[in-house]
């Protein structure tokens, strides 16, 4: 027996695999390089304004719910009372003028501050909104760089100018360096404003509009992002992803409650059609946009939550600030220069 093992071992060895092709014998293939993994779909969430003190609560405790991180575009009027108002001049304005009003007080302000503190604190991003939301359109370069040192100047000396005796140690240190980023009243931008951005240390706008979701570009150190329109309602018609834009849409700009939980759905599946198209495709960024106002009886809130918590909990999903982009991707981009 010994022997007969040697000779049928040395016989199928001895076969070509021509020989065996010709038999008829099936080889598999040899295994393909593994698909590249999809990133992971990031979805940025941001506010405008951000006045409210409940809202800035709801919130940030949404964002402790879901592992998400907001960024907060801020109108500093809302860090002046009655009292200082006349601390803010817009371009082209007299003195203590707003399109937005000012806080209501002192306490509130203070109030505001905490709120602005804390939720830096979380790992949240400030931004600018400029200061008395006034439409830009037709600014100039020095215009635009005068509206960006007043938020700073007033960020900065927001506990002071009020007479705000609890000012936290590194306040003005965190008002000179977090605010990286700006978005334009109305999403209204000009030549001027993007001339202004990089020499004012702005690493990120958000002030554009595009026909979907794109990757943003990076140009002279600006990461320009761009609010898509996305399709909504029984017919499917493009809209920009924020709430007034769905809000003028659901019901003309005027409120109606009775209402709330129809505009809640249509703009939940809205959002969530515009995620699982990216979701399941290029993974593309989805920026939606949002204010403090409760519009339609809280619709566009209610939609918010209910959209974050399926989706930000995900794994492969990442809810993060225009800045951590923007910080990602550019550490990404050093690390390949080194690499190469």
């Amino acid at each position: 027996m010994p022997r007969l093992s040697r000779v049928v071992a040395f016989s199928l060895a001895s076969l070509s695999l021509a020989s065996l092709a010709a038999a008829g014998t099936a080889f598999a293939d040899p295994p393909g390089a593994p698909a590249p993994a999809k990133p992971k779909q990031v979805v940025i969430i941001s506010f405008d304004s951000a006045r409210d003190i409940s809202q800035w609560k709801r919130s940030r405790a949404l964002a402790q719910r879901t592992g998400a991180h907001f960024t907060y575009f801020l109108s500093c009027v809302f860090l002046l009372s009655p009292q200082t108002r006349m601390e803010y001049t817009a371009p082209g304005k007299g003195a203590g003028k707003s399109n937005i009003g000012f806080a209501a007080s002192k306490q509130e302000v203070a109030e505001r501050l905490e709120q602005i503190r804390l939720a830096a604190s979380e790992g949240h991003d400030i931004g600018s909104h400029g200061c008395g939301h006034f439409d830009g359109k037709d600014w100039s370069k020095a215009d635009w760089t005068t509206e960006f040192g007043s938020f700073e100047h007033i960020l900065e000396n927001a506990y002071s100018i009020n007479g705000i005796a609890s000012e936290p140690p590194g306040w003005r240190d965190f008002a000179r360096q977090a605010v990286v980023g700006f978005r334009a009243p109305y999403l209204s931008a000009n030549k001027a404003l993007y001339e202004a951005l990089p020499k004012a240390g702005f690493l990120f706008d958000a002030s554009g509009v595009s026909r979907g979701p794109v990757q943003p570009p990076t140009s002279n150190g600006t990461t320009h992002f761009s609010l898509p329109q996305i399709p909504e309602g029984p017919r499917s018609r493009p809209v920009i992803a924020m709430d007034y834009n769905l809000y003028v849409r659901h019901s003309g700009g005027f409120e109606r409650p009775s209402k709330a939980g129809e505009f809640t759905e249509r703009t939940y599946d809205a959002f969530r059609a515009a995620f699982d198209r990216q979701y399941r495709g290029r993974r593309i960024p989805l920026e939606l946009g949002f204010h403090f106002t409760l519009m339609n009886g809280g619709a566009y809130w209610n939609a918010l939550e209910r959209f974050a918590g399926e989706v930000c909990v995900k794994a492969d999903v990442e809810c993060i600030s225009f800045r951590d982009y923007v910080s990602r991707q550019r550490a990404g981009e050093r690390q390949a220069n080194v690499g190469g």
